[in-house]
């Protein structure tokens, strides 16, 4: 995700955080959202979509994933958007514990830009497949 801000770069977008959110609260984000686009088959119509989305306090944004170069990857991450209620439920109760990671993306950056891709790759956050519970909605999943 670092490489969307530009490495901490990109103006008005400079630092970098890591935050840390309970489980509980993540499950909820996700019980309560909406995609961000209509998608047939998911969604009986545009117009309930339409109203889904509106009063939704979450969307969910499915995005390819990229390496280091910025190649796509075969699978796609999840964007998760809040409004109303979950932003609320964000910063009051959810957070665990918020890090600036701005000095990291500015070293795995300028990695990337000297090639050493290996190095760059060290130092990136681990990450794994979210095991998620299966009363989540289906259209949580990608």
């Amino acid at each position: 995700m670092m490489y969307r801000c530009g490495w901490g770069t990109k103006a008005g977008q400079e630092t970098v955080l890591a935050v840390e959110i309970t489980r509980d609260g993540f499950e909820w984000a996700l019980r309560n959202a909406c995609l961000s686009s209509y998608v047939r088959g998911v969604h009986p119509d545009r117009a309930t979509w339409q109203r889904q989305l509106k009063h939704a306090p979450t969307r969910i944004q499915w995005d390819p994933e990229r390496d280091l170069r910025l190649h796509a990857l075969p699978y796609r991450s999840l964007q998760l958007g809040l409004s109303g209620e979950a932003v609320r439920r964000y910063a009051d109760d959810w957070t665990v514990s918020i890090s600036d990671v701005t000095p990291l993306a500015h070293e795995i950056h300028a990695l990337v830009g000297n090639g050493d891709l290996e190095s760059a790759a060290r130092l990136l956050p681990q990450e794994r497949p979210y095991p998620a519970p299966e009363e989540l909605p289906a259209h949580v999943r990608p």
